[in-house]
């Protein structure tokens, strides 16, 4: 039977996997883009900036359900709280917390009538701060609340959240935060997207008669090798 998924962050890095998994495997996938024509080939497109909550709440026109949705979108912005600029602070907030919030709600009809899972791409930076991660630390420990009210708001209804936290993933964003502390990128040394998105996949496929509150996920200790 064809599930019906949405993902955001789809135009690279872990969204843009999982919605290609999905997609090639049979699903009908849905996504939250800001312009047409930036995801996966085949997504079913809702055109929408993850930052403008006005726009976020007034979305409507989803299917009759969702067997799952993913939250991979994401933004970073690093800095000491003594130099980080209210804006830095603000669009975080808006992309990495509230947007999932408003569109969580957006579908909660849609997840509950197929007894779906959300699943929230957390990060290691949701479970530990360190200097100059303030803004992006506070949105992801936000996250983190979030998805355990959720868990326990909706557990009744059938529907399963699972938070996961990453470590350092070999995406764009990885290699802004690179560029951002002075330090030379190599993809190698960390976690591949398609690892994270097996851990995904396999929360969302998992059967009815268990949940996956929380998936955590570490570079391994020796660094890769490209290709392997």
């Amino acid at each position: 039977m064809t599930q019906v998924h949405l993902v955001t962050g789809s135009s690279s890095g872990i969204g843009q996997v999982v919605a290609e998994r999905l997609l090639a495997r049979g699903d009908e996938v849905w996504t939250v883009v800001r312009a047409p024509g930036r995801a996966p080939s085949g997504c079913v497109e809702v055109v929408a900036d993850l930052s403008d909550a006005d726009a976020l709440g007034s979305l409507g026109g989803w299917p009759d359900g969702f067997d799952s949705v993913v939250h991979a979108a994401g933004v970073v912005e690093l800095g000491p709280v003594a130099e980080l600029s209210a804006s830095a602070w603000r669009g975080q907030l808006a992309v990495n917390l509230i947007a999932p919030a408003l569109l969580t709600r957006s579908v909660l009809p849609q997840l509950r009538a197929a007894q779906g899972t959300v699943v929230f791409v957390n990060s290691g930076s949701g479970l530990r701060a360190n200097a100059a991660w303030s803004a992006y630390s506070a949105s992801k420990f936000g996250l983190r609340a979030l998805a355990d009210a959720l868990r326990e708001e909706e557990a009744e209804s059938g529907v399963r959240v699972t938070s996961v936290f990453p470590g350092r993933t070999a995406t764009a964003m990885q290699e802004k935060v690179h560029t951002q502390e002075g330090k030379e990128y190599d993809a190698g040394r960390w976690i591949r997207p398609e690892t994270i998105a097996d851990a995904i996949i396999g929360a969302i496929d998992l059967p009815v008669d268990a949940t996956m509150p929380e998936i955590s996920i570490r570079p391994g200790s020796a660094p890769r090798h490209r290709g392997y």
